[in-house]
């Protein structure tokens, strides 16, 4: 079997900055400090591959050819993989260059595509797909991920890929979607089809497509949501409250008179919001400070994200700060369809383990109605 990689190097290099998407802002990203993101994400999947690889699951022994180009688009980033060079990374990538290896990959016969990157980066590669039916399976690398051909963590991409070399999962087709950010940062969602894509069928470790399930007459339930936390608010003046994003939260704000950042991560405490903060800009907020701190966020609906999809501010560096048992989730009637579990991917396998362990986190689903749902381990 033949395993063609690809990375985007400049996928989620925004996410702790508060960008709400790193398209054509790969160069202010890293003025500004970023770190890359989606190509250590495809070496820790790379690692667990090859674990998984010279371990008894392994039990057909197989020993994939692995292909890409060398440098940052792929060799980088494979640690003591061995692999074919079909060519050189170029020291500045864009989408076209993407579609080059992508090409070329399919040139070389492969099996089954792995890449690391965010929603541009799957819409560049099933572009370049063209209708191919070669199964893709996204290392969730970017700001955000709404397709369905994303496995929830790079643990669960190297469990995905080996199972597949193995014969142990058929391809099925999934939806390829993108929000239309010019419209997103206008205050609306819209989050729409691009295409469809063949990916390995693993409902435990491939996330399922993003779902929009609010409904206007869900109003009065979020009002009430919204009085909870107004309530938490007056029974403890010096309460830091940290706002994800999302409508939900967004529309709870409003109740309360806050203009929150629909795409951003904003901090309530005594009487005044700051909004759309940076993962340092939060860190500087929440580390001195020695009272109470409440984390609302809203599980993403049809693949129950809580944690790492479009709100990586809430790094791992903050999310420690803040603590497990600060975080509160936050869910209307139809989000709570089919939702029987969390998902969270700090971006950190370590943190992630720790919330794992604890098993469960509490979540609110109206006025004075709370519940515990569980974290599901990937």
């Amino acid at each position: 079997m033949r395993v063609g990689i690809i990375v985007n190097p400049d996928a989620g290099l925004g996410g702790k900055l508060g960008f709400k998407g790193s398209d054509g802002r790969a160069e202010e990203a890293r003025a500004a400090g970023a770190q890359d993101r989606a190509g250590p994400r495809m070496e820790q999947c790379m690692n667990k591959f090859t674990e998984l690889l010279a371990s008894g699951l392994n039990r057909t022994k197989a020993t994939p050819e692995i292909i890409t180009w060398s440098g940052r688009m792929g060799g980088l980033w494979l640690g003591e993989n061995e692999f074919t060079s079909i060519g050189q990374s170029p020291e500045k990538t864009t989408a076209e260059d993407t579609s080059k290896l992508i090409t070329s990959l399919l040139e070389n016969n492969v099996d089954i595509i792995l890449y690391a990157g965010g929603d541009g980066t799957t819409r560049d590669i099933v572009n370049a797909l063209d209708g191919h039916k070669t199964p893709i399976i996204g290392v969730p690398g970017g700001v955000k991920m709404h397709s369905g051909c994303f496995a929830t963590t790079p643990n669960a991409a190297a469990e995905v890929l080996l199972s597949f070399l193995q014969g142990d999962l058929l391809s099925s087709i999934t939806e390829v979607m993108d929000l239309d950010e010019e419209i997103y940062l206008k205050g609306q969602w819209k989050v729409r089809m691009y295409g469809e894509a063949w990916t390995p069928a693993n409902p435990r470790f491939m996330q399922g497509s993003k779902q929009q399930v609010e409904r206007a007459s869900e109003e009065e339930i979020i009002e009430g949501l919204a009085n909870h936390i107004a309530d938490l608010i007056d029974n403890d003046e010096q309460i830091m409250v940290i706002w994800g994003s999302g409508g939900t939260i967004n529309r709870m704000g409003q109740h309360l008179g806050f203009e929150l950042t629909l795409l951003g991560i904003d901090i309530y405490h005594e009487g005044e919001i700051f909004r759309d903060l940076n993962e340092q800009q939060l860190l500087e907020k929440l580390e001195p400070h020695k009272g109470n701190k409440l984390l609302l966020l809203s599980p993403m609906g049809g693949q129950g994200f809580l944690i790492g999809r479009g709100n990586l501010q809430l790094s791992p560096n903050v999310l420690r700060v803040i603590g497990h048992d600060s975080i509160l989730g936050v869910a209307t009637p139809s989000k709570l369809i089919g939702l029987s579990f969390l998902r969270i991917d700090t971006g950190d396998p370590e943190l992630d383990l720790t919330f794992q362990k604890k098993k469960f986190i509490k979540l609110l689903q109206g006025y004075r109605t709370t519940r515990v749902i569980r974290v599901l381990e990937s």
